[in-house]
């Protein structure tokens, strides 16, 4: 089955239940540097390391930030679950300093101060994507609960105790899958 793409006008592409966003900037002459720096920053905090998979805005499926034109220019770029709105009410509704550390190198930022001002700032550089695909289902919350569960199976399949337990016909699906 496939998941229709639904044109979300100038807030993106929405595929199911996410939706595309990409931003481009124009970074501050002088300041290729400092956002630089402030990148690898934000990197480096709690939430936003390769693997900790618990970023502050809970609908992210993934967030990335890429300088090009010698750093002269940034691309923020993600995915999220739910509506522009709703994402832009928890962006807002968070602690902004990481990222205030890196939009104050760019051009036309002068700071984040309100719910308005975030969305303008973020409307002025939107691009909808020419092309999203999704290579899997679900939102953030569905898969991390798929994660949970596939991690208690396998503790239950490594536990000999359930050995018998596991002969019942009412779990072969799951073990057939399990053998992938």
């Amino acid at each position: 089955m496939t998941t229709p793409v639904t044109d979300a006008g100038p807030h993106g592409i929405t595929v199911g239940p996410t939706s595309e966003f990409s931003l481009f900037f124009h970074v501050r002459p002088g300041h290729e540097q400092d956002i630089r720096a402030a990148i690898d920053a934000l990197q480096a905090s709690p939430g936003y390391r390769p693997g900790d998979y618990a970023l502050p805005i809970a609908v992210i499926h993934e967030a990335r930030f890429v300088l090009f034109d010698d750093d002269t220019r940034m691309l923020f770029a993600t995915s999220f679950d739910g509506s522009w709105d709703s994402y832009m009410d928890d962006f807002a509704s968070k602690p902004l300093k990481l990222f205030d550390a890196i939009f104050r190198h760019v051009e036309s930022y002068e700071g984040l101060p309100d719910l308005a001002a975030v969305k303008a700032f973020i409307m002025n550089a939107q691009r909808t994507a020419s092309g999203y695909a999704r290579n899997y289902g679900g939102t953030v919350k569905e898969i991390q609960r798929s994660q949970r569960v596939n991690a208690a199976f396998q503790r239950v399949l490594d536990d000999p105790a359930a050995e018998e337990a596991l002969q019942h016909p009412a779990l072969a699906p799951l073990l057939e899958e399990a053998a992938d």
